[in-house]
């Protein structure tokens, strides 16, 4: 793959993982208001069900990226197998990069969007997780 197509291919994949992960966390919001008005007041289990659901959220919009990020180095043959294609998206996506599984030079650009788009989205996470905490405890976030 030339550098031009590399970097094509890796906004495009960049772009349809950042719209599934707002899509997923937009679903999630949607989720967290029937929780927050149908859920008594309890003030144990109406915070766990809302921060359980929202991680369930964020694991599973950071998951399916994974295995996007996993196909689309199996469709241009970076990587000979699934496990090693899952296992470097993983590895590249967290930004860990242990270098144990290695993509070629004809595609060492476009494995790096995946890092890219890995921080990009975990800071979207982020943001999304430190809100849900500030409006369940905003006074205990306050104090500091």
């Amino acid at each position: 793959m030339d550098v031009f197509t590399q970097i094509l291919f890796g906004s495009f994949c960049l772009g349809l993982s950042s719209i599934i992960h707002i899509a997923v966390l937009l679903a999630a919001i949607s989720v967290l208001r029937l929780i927050h008005y149908h859920v008594g007041e309890n003030q144990f289990l109406k915070p766990a069900l809302l921060l359980a659901t929202a991680l369930a959220a964020v694991v599973f919009g950071h998951t399916v990226q994974v295995w996007l990020w996993a196909a689309a180095f199996m469709i241009n043959g970076a990587l000979p197998t699934l496990a090693d294609a899952i296992y470097f998206s993983l590895v590249t996506y967290t930004t860990v990069g242990y270098g144990d599984v290695t993509v070629g030079p004809e595609t060492r650009i476009f494995g790096a969007m995946a890092a890219v788009t890995g921080v990009l989205n975990f800071g979207l996470s982020t943001a999304f997780l430190v809100r849900l905490i500030a409006k369940l405890w905003p006074n205990d976030v306050e104090r500091g």
